[in-house]
């Protein structure tokens, strides 16, 4: 039994001297190689970042196309659209925590619509949750009806919640051609006087 006892003294023995003499392992790094021939190539317009909370001024925003706009940005521009279509228009939650709703826009007969507005990049869809918040705040504004606008699309389930709930959504194509001429109309070429 004493045998048996020391025995099994020199093997843990021999395995702890053994790992205090293996070489250490260095740690992998996640650090991304440095590439230069797919370095992004710098604009005039890439001091801003697409989450930024800057705006910047309204004839600049007029001039940019939808995917250099930030989110601020974005719903600035709305806000410039619907006010140019007759709609009186309140910037409730622009650029923070909006709870839902960053804009309230009535219409001449009064009724008033709750905007929430997504900038967002092609590939990133709108989720449920945000159709969810929305339907839940327009309560808040004393709001009738409902408007998504994103620069992308939305999920499934959030398009299947918007038709639910009676959401009315832009997605980017149809932001993209209702913004285009009314834009082109707003910003005076050179020579040339709007009246």
């Amino acid at each position: 039994m004493k045998d048996l006892i020391v025995f099994v003294i020199v093997i843990i023995l021999l395995g702890a001297v053994a790992g205090l003499l293996q070489p250490k392992r260095k740690r992998k790094s996640r650090k991304r190689p440095k590439s230069t021939s797919n370095k992004r190539k710098k604009s005039t317009n890439d001091t801003f970042r697409r989450n930024s909370k800057t705006c910047r001024t309204d004839e600049v925003i007029l001039t940019q196309s939808l995917d250099e706009l930030n989110g601020v940005e974005f719903e600035r521009l709305l806000a410039l659209y619907f006010r140019d279509q007759g709609f009186v228009v309140h910037e409730v939650g622009v650029g923070g925590n909006d709870g839902g709703v960053d804009l309230v826009i009535v219409d001449k007969r009064g009724e008033r619509t709750a905007v929430q507005a997504k900038c967002y990049a092609d590939h990133n869809f709108v989720p449920v949750q945000t159709v969810r918040e929305l339907v839940a705040a327009k309560r808040n504004h004393n709001c009738m009806l409902t408007l998504l606008v994103t620069t992308s699309d939305l999920t499934g389930p959030a398009k299947k919640e918007a038709e639910q709930f009676q959401v009315e959504y832009w997605h980017g194509g149809v932001v993209e051609g209702r913004l285009r001429d009314w834009v082109k109309w707003q910003v005076p070429r050179k020579g040339s006087k709007r009246g």
